[in-house]
C-alpha cells in the first residue's frame, strides 16, 4: 500500500480527497523550486552586468578626481549611486544575491570613491546609511580609499608641495588607527584583516616616502639659505643658479 502511495505521489494521478491534503505530488514541488531557480538566475545575470558598470564608474570616477575634472566626477559618482540603487532594488527580496560577493565588492568600491571625493575636496565623509551599504563593506571601503591617498601624496611631492601631502597620510594614519580597533572574525567582516594589514604596508611606505621628502625640503632651503649669506659675504649670485632652489623658497616663504 506504501509503495503504491509513493508511486502516485511520484508520478502525479489524481488522489483521494484525504490523500491530496497529506501530500503533493513531487514533480509539483521540483517544479516550483525549478520556477524560483530561474527567477534567481536571471536575477543573478542582471546583477553581474549592474555590479560590473557600477564598478567601472566607481573606477572612473576615481581617475577624474586625480584629474581634478571635479564636474565629470561627479556626474560618474551620480551614475554609480543610481547604478547602485538599481542593483539593490532588483534583488531586496533575495538576500542570496543580495549579501553574494560580487555585490558587495562593487558596492565597496562606491564607498571607495565617494570618500577619496570627499577628502579630497574636504567634504564631510558620507557614512553607510547615505550609501546604503552594510558596516562591513563601507570599512573595507574606506580602506581602500585610504590606500588610495598614497597616489595624492606621491602626487604632491613630485610637484615640490609636499606640506598639503601631509593632510592625506594623517587620513590614512586616522583610518587605519580606527580600523585595528575593529576585531570580529573575518567571517563577520567580510576579510577586513587582509584589508587593513594591506593599508598598514602602504601606509608606512608613505610615511617614510615622505618623511624622506620633508628632510629633502629641509636640506634644500638651508643650502639656500647658506648661497645667500655667501652672496652677501663675497658679492657672488649662487643662489640665483638654482631655480628649483628658488622655486621653493619662495613657496615657502608664501
Amino acid at each position: 500500500m506504501c509503495c503504491v502511495r509513493l508511486q502516485r505521489m511520484l508520478t502525479g494521478p489524481p488522489l483521494s480527497g484525504e490523500e491530496k491534503s497529506a501530500a503533493t505530488p513531487l514533480n509539483t514541488i521540483v517544479d516550483a523550486i525549478r520556477s524560483e531557480l530561474t527567477t534567481l538566475n536571471s536575477l543573478r545575470d542582471e546583477t553581474l552586468a549592474r555590479s560590473r558598470s557600477l564598478t567601472r564608474a566607481c573606477a572612473n570616477s576615481i581617475r577624474a578626481i586625480h584629474r581634478h575634472e571635479w564636474k565629470e566626477a561627479e556626474l560618474l559618482l551620480a551614475q554609480a549611486r543610481s547604478e547602485a540603487a538599481a542593483m539593490l532594488g532588483a534583488i531586496a527580496v533575495q538576500p542570496t544575491l543580495s549579501y553574494a560577493g560580487y555585490t558587495q565588492d562593487a558596492l565597496k568600491e562606491l564607498v571607495e570613491a565617494h570618500l577619496v571625493h570627499a577628502v579630497a575636496l574636504g567634504l564631510p565623509l558620507p557614512g553607510p546609511g547615505a550609501l546604503q551599504v552594510t558596516g562591513p563593506t563601507y570599512l573595507r571601503g574606506m580602506s581602500e580609499a585610504a590606500t588610495e591617498m598614497r597616489r595624492f601624496v606621491l602626487d604632491l611631492m613630485r610637484a615640490g608641495r609636499v606640506t598639503e601631502a601631509e593632510q592625506y597620510l594623517l587620513f590614512m594614519d586616522e583610518v587605519y588607527s580606527q580600523l585595528v580597533t575593529v576585531d570580529f572574525p573575518d567571517a563577520v567582516t567580510e576579510g577586513l584583516r587582509r584589508h587593513t594589514d594591506v593599508l598598514r604596508g602602504v601606509l608606512e611606505r608613505t610615511r617614510g616616502d615622505l618623511t624622506l621628502a620633508f628632510r629633502q625640503e629641509q636640506m634644500r632651503v638651508a643650502l639656500l639659505a647658506f648661497e645667500r649669506h655667501l652672496d652677501r659675504q663675497l658679492g657672488t649670485d649662487l643662489a640665483a643658479t638654482d631655480p628649483g632652489i628658488q622655486l621653493l623658497s619662495s613657496e615657502s616663504e608664501e
